[in-house]
């Protein structure tokens, strides 16, 4: 593993559709990452052997992805001292509650920042903003795309206003 700024964890395979939109935010902001499926009850030794290997590589945030019980976010925050973003994988039986639930009642002391169920795209965007803090370029790429965010939005309003006076 050569340098990589986020480590995306994810549970399982299976999570990887979801994942994929964090990859996204993060390959549109030039940020490097690494992708990988580790699960905190099957593989948890090399879980936590990877959390100190991505440090080590210079990993500043972390984002875990994980259903059911969803446990991965937790064994992430346990292990490191930098940022732990968590998504709840929508799930076959709870529609994503338990893992929504899981991960946001993290106890005190072991804090895991948590994103919308199947929200990769915001934990993208949140890995964003923590980097953003110690790199200005980030910053100001981050700045531009909430820009044009707003600018978009208030074009669909023009676009609106406009066909409702014809």
């Amino acid at each position: 593993m050569g340098k990589i700024d986020v480590a995306i964890i994810m549970g399982s395979d299976s999570d990887y559709n979801v994942v994929q939109k964090a990859e996204e935010v993060l390959d549109e902001f030039e940020v490097t990452y690494e992708t990988n499926i580790l699960s905190a009850h099957r593989t948890p030794k090399q879980t936590v052997e990877y959390i100190k290997l991505a440090e080590q590589q210079g990993v500043r945030v972390f984002i875990a992805a994980a259903g059911g019980a969803a446990h991965l976010p937790g064994i992430v925050a346990a292990h490191t001292t930098f940022p732990v973003i968590g998504i709840p994988i929508l799930g076959k039986s709870l529609n994503g509650l338990d893992s929504l639930l899981s991960i946001v009642q993290m106890p005190s002391g072991v804090p895991v920042a948590t994103v919308s169920i199947d929200g990769a795209k915001n934990a993208g965007l949140l890995a964003i903003q923590i980097l953003s803090v110690a790199n200005n370029e980030l910053k100001i790429k981050y700045e531009a795309y909430k820009q044009k965010m707003g600018n978009e939005v208030l074009e669909k309003n023009k676009k609106l206003k406009q066909s409702k006076n014809k």
